[in-house]
């Protein structure tokens, strides 16, 4: 973790001591997702801005629920942004995640070392290289771009591109708010 004490502190666990607007964004977040029936320290710091959080679980929402790209291939991108952006948080969430959409411990511990690491398909090898070419300069290349339109349509392509900006984005509020990982929640790999 990059800060071992929350810049901005979580809300109390007790509803009761929460405005209306925030019971209302916090709601359905309880419900779901990994840590279901739990309020998640990403969203119980997030909730000190409720009209924010609000507005960004759209699409968020969008990326992690309702996004075209098949969920192992949308998590390898995930934990790669994660990996890259030092957001132990976001990688901690996402390895429980990513298991269940079908990456094994060994491909999660792959991803530190990133696309040229011996064993991905052409296909996952691509999708890490595009998440390193989106993350450090705001591009993908041609190249990592024809790779990949060989297998995903264009609203793929583009649900690829906002998955790296929208984890980028989360990363940096995590590691810039201090968010705190979950009890238990893994670590990155030594």
């Amino acid at each position: 973790m990059r800060l071992s004490e929350p810049r901005v502190p979580t809300l109390p666990r007790d509803p009761e001591q929460w405005d209306a607007d925030t019971r209302e964004v916090l709601a359905p977040l309880t419900a779901r997702g990994p840590g279901a029936g739990r309020l998640l320290n990403i969203f119980a710091t997030l909730a000190r801005h409720p009209k924010l959080l609000k507005r960004w679980q759209v699409f968020g929402n969008h990326i992690l629920s309702k996004s075209t790209l098949p969920e192992r291939e949308r998590e390898l991108v995930i934990l790669r942004v994660g990996w890259l952006c030092r957001a132990e948080y976001e990688w901690s969430q996402h390895v429980v995640i990513g298991k269940a959409s079908g990456l094994t411990d060994e491909e999660i511990e792959r991803i530190t070392v990133g696309p040229e690491a011996p064993g991905w398909s052409l296909l996952d090898a691509a999708l890490l290289r595009a998440a390193d070419e989106l993350r450090g300069d705001a591009f993908m290349s041609d190249e990592t771009w024809a790779a990949l339109s060989k297998v995903y349509d264009t609203q793929q392509m583009m649900d690829l591109v906002f998955t790296v900006g929208q984890y980028n984005l989360v990363s940096m509020a995590l590691n810039t708010l201090g968010v705190q990982l979950e009890e238990g929640g893994a670590r990155f790999p030594a």
